[in-house]
């Protein structure tokens, strides 16, 4: 099985980098993972603590180091590293922070794990794929963002919670920026292969009604906010998330997921944003097209230009 031999770097040994592996290690996502971070103490002590729990894992090996060699040869690399978001900041007030580091982080690594697919777990993640493309001369099939997988993943949480559902049983999307402007594609969204909007609980109510999908999406849209306000960090959520996308990487799902690539929006120009792709072992294989309505439509295009406008006030425009 290909996933057995194969090489997964996590760049940034932080609660998300450190948590992404380890959700990786538990789920068997690779033969061989390893930490890379210029905290030479950290990396080392994360990759040993992981390392000495494998016993109750699928069998892998960790290494961790703050030399960069640490990742040659790598399938997939997962940068975490970034600046990090304190209580009351957005998204976009981390670019230029973030931006600056990918300059320093890149080119060693391109240099060193070359044919590796590249996904980038940190924000504003949108602005940061588009900056790191760029810089960088990728294939954009082969460097993305994690983009709206996790606000995808809370959002059908909260639908399946209010529904009484299986969440496996919720096909919804989150799309756009994965930040304030991101937009809920109510309209095709499904519960069981009945539109979401005409699901109905067992006394034959609207479940869904539009005061409830409001709620919802503002929930969904500041969850990150509550959670970074309660304890310092998002990790878990975004680490399994993270994961899974290595996973479908590796094993050649041809999952479709929000994550955030390179398109040309009509209207704007090149952006990075997240909308429904398919991804496999070669990266972005081809994205899903989403009916959408008018207010869909119209959100998607002020999310694009929302990103654009930031992309553009940093130079990587």
């Amino acid at each position: 099985m290909e996933s057995k031999t194969s090489k997964v770097s996590i760049v940034g040994a932080g609660a998300v980098g450190a948590t992404l592996a380890y959700a990786g290690l538990m789920r068997g996502f690779a033969r061989t993972v390893a930490l890379y971070d210029i905290n030479k103490a950290k990396v080392e002590a994360e990759a040993l603590d992981l390392a000495q729990g494998i016993q109750f894992m699928p069998e892998a090996t960790v290494i961790g180091s703050d030399d960069v060699d640490v990742v040659s040869g790598s399938d997939v690399v997962v940068i975490t590293a970034g600046a990090k978001q304190q209580p009351g900041q957005s998204r976009m007030d981390l670019a230029g922070a973030t931006i600056s580091l990918m300059d320093k982080v890149l080119p060693p690594l391109l240099k060193v794990a070359p044919d590796a697919i590249y996904i980038l777990v940190t924000n504003p993640v949108d602005v940061v794929t588009y900056a790191a493309i760029k810089k960088s001369g990728m294939d954009p099939a082969q460097m993305f963002g994690s983009g709206t997988a996790l606000d995808t993943s809370r959002l059908r949480h909260q639908i399946a919670a209010t529904c009484d559902v299986a969440v496996g049983n919720v096909h919804a999307y989150i799309a756009g920026e994965h930040g304030d402007s991101e937009v809920a594609l109510w309209s095709s969204a499904s519960i069981g292969g009945q539109l979401l909007t005409e699901w109905r609980d067992r006394d034959g109510n609207i479940v869904m009604t539009p005061e409830k999908r409001e709620q919802i999406h503002h929930d969904v849209m500041r969850s990150a906010y509550t959670i970074i306000e309660g304890k310092g960090a998002t990790n878990y959520a975004v680490g399994a998330a993270g994961a899974r996308i290595v996973e479908a990487v590796l094993g050649d799902q041809r999952r479709i997921m929000p994550v955030s690539t390179l398109i040309d929006y009509p209207g704007v120009g090149e952006v990075c944003m997240s909308l429904p792709a398919v991804v496999g072992r070669h990266g972005i294989e081809h994205h899903a097209t989403v009916p959408m309505n008018e207010a869909e439509t119209a959100g998607l295009l002020a999310s694009a230009q929302s990103i654009k406008d930031v992309a553009n006030r940093f130079g990587v425009a």
